[in-house]
């Protein structure tokens, strides 16, 4: 049995089928990422996570974590958040374009529709205001009634976390500026605070009047005099850093991969709840038995005994972009699908991507074939393949494809979510292998077995690709979501990113050993035969 942990700990123990043994590859996270973050009334700190579409508060003397909006509730992909005197909490819908709020009796309703983007959220005396993470972007003043909005500036390029300073100043990252600036609320020319930053994504006021503003690039937390623009670095905690918040005095500053640090003094830090797996997506194993796990704007390489080891991100040089699936093409070199649309080639040593097709709609499973690659597109039902710069459709009809695997002679198969089976492609037709699957994604080829992921069903099943039965490699793993319920699929973030749809991987390394995505909890597992 595999007990549950991390985010999925209320949920049951995995079990490993007959002659099967199965762990952890990396700890479960607690999180599903940590973007925007608050202190709440209650002394709690409350952490927006788009990955999981889920609010949660956390205890910061005592670590504890509650699910205060959970995953198919009623707030989407919060970015950030604010609260008002009554305890009405307010978030931004980064890939709804929409900010909606949530009362402390857990009522939901949309308070504006029409924000492109929406990132920034501030409450002040009586006045919410909320911005856009786009160039040319709105700061505005909404009527928590209905109302149209106010603007208050346009023309940011790109406003992130903001708060109204002392003076009664609003105080905003230009994100694309890499600076902060200040405008009136009632509006006016903006003025530059600081500039020459680490590309600013949050601008937080200490209780002792000095910005706190973390750097989504650089990685640093840095102290800046709002007076003068001097500034100091407070933390370097690496790229891919999202807010602030401060209990009582304590600093507390959030990154995307799910971690809350304590800024206990001057370059001392401590961690709040431990960096984790967002989702974690695709996986690809390559010669030398090392895993690439693909975890969207994030992706590492996990090495048997060893902890992950970041290959890249959205902030690296040559990253290809937000990666949903992954296969290995060569020595440190692999072959990614993309939120975008494409299909590119990666060497994250040489910080160097190559798009080898492009402008497909939600591209799912990628695996190498003899000459070329093949892959799976969700949006049209179709499977295509390129060789040498040639494009070729495989198939089309297909019912929701997602995984996509091809064994030694050649033969593509393709898992169909939508019709719960797996089919091989025989000269443009289809010819079922495996069916009775409640929704199977990704596939891995390995010896002549065949192995499936099916997060409708919690399990890992594999068969025999000669004629042999199916076997149950394990049951009721936390992948899915609850009781086998898809997870709420996130759109895309304006030009930045495309639509963030979940994928279970799963791959085989030269010594036979399996590894699984394991969605719900944020981990890596891993399968042995006894």
């Amino acid at each position: 049995m595999l007990e549950a942990a991390g985010r999925n700990a209320n949920a049951i123990a995995a079990r490993p089928g007959e002659g099967w043994g199965l762990h952890r590859m990396t700890p479960a996270s607690r999180l599903n990422g940590a973007n925007g973050i608050r202190t709440g009334a209650d002394g709690r700190i409350y952490v927006a996570q788009v990955a999981g579409s889920k609010v949660s508060a956390i205890d910061v003397d005592s670590g504890a974590i509650e699910t205060i909006s959970p995953n198919g509730g009623g707030i989407v992909g919060p970015d950030d958040l604010a609260f008002d005197e009554a305890g009405n909490l307010y978030c931004t819908e980064i890939t709804k374009g929409r900010v909606s709020m949530m009362t402390p009796s857990g009522d939901y309703r949309v308070i504006h529709g029409d924000i492109p983007v929406a990132n920034p959220i501030t409450y002040h005396q009586g006045r919410l205001i909320a911005g856009e993470l786009r160039i040319g972007g709105r700061i505005m003043e909404l009527d928590r009634n209905g109302g149209p909005p106010r603007v208050i500036f346009e023309g940011v390029p790109m406003a992130n976390a903001f708060e109204v300073g002392p003076d009664g100043k609003l105080y905003f990252p230009a994100q694309g500026a890499n600076e902060i600036w200040r405008i009136g609320l009632d509006g006016g020319e903006p003025e530059v605070v600081a500039k020459d930053l680490g590309v600013p994504d949050s601008v937080k006021f200490h209780p002792d009047g000095s910005i706190i503003s973390t750097q989504v690039y650089s990685g640093q937390v840095l102290k800046i005099d709002p007076r003068t623009g001097t500034k100091t670095v407070l933390a370097d905690i690496g790229p891919g850093l999202d807010n602030v918040a401060f209990v009582n005095g304590r600093t507390f500053v959030s990154h995307i991969n799910g971690s809350i640090t304590e800024i206990v003094a001057p370059g001392q830090t401590r961690p709040l709840v431990e960096k984790g797996l967002q989702w974690p997506l695709g996986l690809a194993v390559d010669a030398h038995g090392h895993v690439l796990v693909a975890d969207g704007g994030f992706t590492y390489l996990l090495r048997p005994g060893e902890p992950l080891q970041l290959a890249g991100m959205l902030f690296s040089p040559g990253f290809p972009g937000w990666v949903r699936d992954v296969a290995a093409s060569g020595p440190d070199e692999w072959i990614v699908t993309t939120a975008n649309g494409d299909v590119a080639r990666w060497n994250p040593a040489a910080a160097t991507s190559e798009v080898l097709a492009g402008g497909y709609d939600r591209l799912m499973g990628v695996a190498v074939a003899p000459g070329g690659v093949v892959f799976a597109e969700f949006g049209t039902g179709k499977v295509h393949a390129v060789e040498g710069g040639t494009l070729a459709e495989l198939a089309a009809g297909l019912d929701r494809p997602m995984g996509v695997a091809v064994s030694g002679d050649g033969t593509v198969y393709v898992a169909e979510s939508g019709a719960g089976r797996v089919v091989k492609l025989v000269g443009g037709r289809k010819e079922v292998v495996l069916d009775g699957l409640s929704r199977p994604e990704g596939l891995a080829i390995a010896g002549g077995t065949i192995f499936v992921a099916d997060p409708g069903g919690n399990a890992l099943v594999c068969c025999d690709l000669a004629g042999g039965g199916r076997e149950v490699v394990a049951s009721d793993l936390p992948m899915g979501g609850p009781g086998g319920l898809q997870p709420v699929q996130l759109g895309g973030v304006g030009d930045m990113c495309g639509p963030m749809n979940t994928f279970t991987g799963v791959a085989v390394a030269p010594d036979g050993t399996v590894y699984l995505s394991a969605d719900a909890e944020g981990s890596v597992l891993a399968f042995r035969r006894l």
